[in-house]
């Protein structure tokens, strides 16, 4: 009986790594190629200008804000005024915005690349 179940086990094994390396080598070539990015058209910063300069630049797309309490806000900029940014469309929070005060940002961030 003993003979029987390490019989077993040991077809069951190579079964096993016979199916892997069959998923293994199936892959297709275009899965395993890099990817290749391409730059985002008009997203740039501006490291000479003021963080409203910049974010003026942002409007209409998405961006990430982290804030001088520590909180990490991601949303798309609407407007931005002299004192406060208008965020809308947050993330994790269905039919939110947020109004920031400028002077609470510390950085932002935005995708600047994608994949072709």
């Amino acid at each position: 009986m003993k003979q029987y179940l390490t019989t077993i086990t040991v077809l069951g094994t190579v079964l096993t790594l016979m199916f892997s390396a069959v998923l293994v080598f199936s892959i297709p070539k275009k899965v395993s190629a890099a990817a290749q990015l391409e730059a985002i058209q008009g997203a740039g910063y501006a490291v000479n200008s003021a963080m409203i300069d910049n974010l003026k630049s942002l409007i209409g797309k998405k961006v990430y804000i982290h804030l001088s309490s520590g909180t990490t806000l991601a949303g798309v900029v609407k407007e931005i005024g002299q004192h406060f940014i208008h965020l809308e469309k947050l993330d994790k929070k269905d039919f939110f915005d947020a109004l920031i005060r400028m002077e609470n940002i510390i950085a932002i961030d935005t995708q600047f690349r994608k994949y072709k």
